[in-house]
């Protein structure tokens, strides 16, 4: 929890101040009262009132339930007949869908899903006024999602490592380019850099030394 200082003529000025700079109410804030400050002799001498101000945090329970019903009230809206469970996962939000038809929402390449988890985590992050990290899967998608692209960069890492050339993959997602650095990580022979600008960047495989001579990369994969 980070507090901040606020002053004002009074306590309660110096309050709605903090309000003020949070855009919360008074009864989302810790508070904290640095000094009730006072008026002084014919308005001389007078000292301002201090607080020291912070978001509340919300309870990790309140937060899954949050999750929860944002991902429930989208599904409502796209007239998706559909079951949420809710858990926490290391430092993630982790929402598991339950539906007949997993295809429409998985869409293609996982497109659809991605859509839903971006937005809902950033009504959420919105919503808490906290960053937060959200999985939202349907029908163990992302687990074989995550396995195939772990595979696929191991393949074209051992093509980097033979060719001594660098490969740049496809424009990914943050997530996806994290799961290929995480499977790429501990082979010392290759490094992997992520490459442009926006939310879909590609993934330079390179090998960690470059050879005499080397082309700087190949076409993407």
């Amino acid at each position: 929890m980070e507090f901040q200082e606020f002053a004002g003529k009074s306590t309660e000025e110096a309050i709605d101040n903090a309000c003020a700079h949070f855009q919360v109410s008074p009864e989302q804030l810790e508070i904290e009262i640095v000094s009730v400050g006072s008026p002084g002799i014919f308005g001389l001498g007078g000292r301002k009132a201090k607080i020291r101000a912070a978001l509340r945090e919300e309870s990790e329970e309140l937060l899954l339930t949050s999750a929860k019903e944002i991902l429930e009230t989208f599904l409502e809206r796209m007239q998706e007949k559909s079951s949420v469970s809710v858990h926490q996962e290391d430092d993630r939000i982790s929402l598991r869908i339950e539906t007949e038809d997993a295809g429409l929402l998985i869409g293609k390449q996982g497109q659809t899903l991605d859509a839903l988890q971006y937005l809902v985590t950033k009504m959420l992050a919105k919503k808490s006024r906290r960053k937060v990290r959200i999985t939202i899967d349907v029908e163990a998608y992302r687990a074989r999602h995550n396995e195939a692209l772990a595979h696929l960069a191991q393949k074209y890492g051992e093509k980097v490592k033979k060719s001594g050339r660098p490969i740049i993959l496809s424009p990914m997602n943050p997530y996806d380019r994290r799961i290929v650095h995480m499977a790429l990580q501990d082979d010392k022979e290759l490094k992997t850099v992520s490459r442009g600008e926006g939310l879909y960047k590609k993934v330079v495989i390179s090998p960690a030394k470059k050879k005499e001579g080397q082309e700087d990369a190949a076409g993407p994969a």
